[in-house]
């Protein structure tokens, strides 16, 4: 065990988001999401029994946002003509604002194929029991500034 790091963090997923260089990309899914067939090229790392707020809210204490770009949260899209609610977002909104002055600002959608092509270049796909519809989400890193 470490101090300072969130329990939620196994070490494959720490290693993960260590290894991730400046603009990579980690998909965060929900349990619908087709991780295993979309991350052929990526490493998935299964976080099953979790959700994505519990997630993102232990990833954002460990991982820079890319300041770069004006959007580096990009969730996938309510496809046109379908009646979804997303409370969620609003969760990922105000967990985004304790990491980024951004907050909600930082955030973008990605119409769903577009996001499931983005998935397939991604350098990690983390697999979660998220039960919540249009819950995924793309990370970019950003850069850690110095002091």
């Amino acid at each position: 065990m470490l101090k300072g790091i969130p329990n939620i963090l196994s070490p494959e997923l720490l290693k993960v988001l260590a290894e991730m260089g400046h603009s990579d990309t980690i998909i965060l899914a929900d349990g619908n999401f087709p991780a295993e067939s979309k991350g052929k090229n990526a490493k998935v790392i299964r976080c099953d029994g979790h959700g994505v707020p519990e997630l993102l809210d232990a990833i954002l204490q460990v991982f820079p946002l890319d300041t770069y770009v004006e959007k580096p949260v990009k969730l996938i899209q309510v496809d046109p003509g379908f009646e979804v609610e997303t409370p969620i977002w609003d969760t990922f909104y105000e967990i985004i604002g304790k990491y980024d002055e951004r907050g909600a600002s930082a955030v973008g959608t990605m119409e769903r194929f577009d996001f499931y092509q983005k998935s397939e270049q991604a350098y990690a796909i983390v697999a979660t029991s998220e039960k919540a519809l249009y819950a995924c989400m793309s990370l970019q890193k950003g850069v850690i500034q110095p002091e």
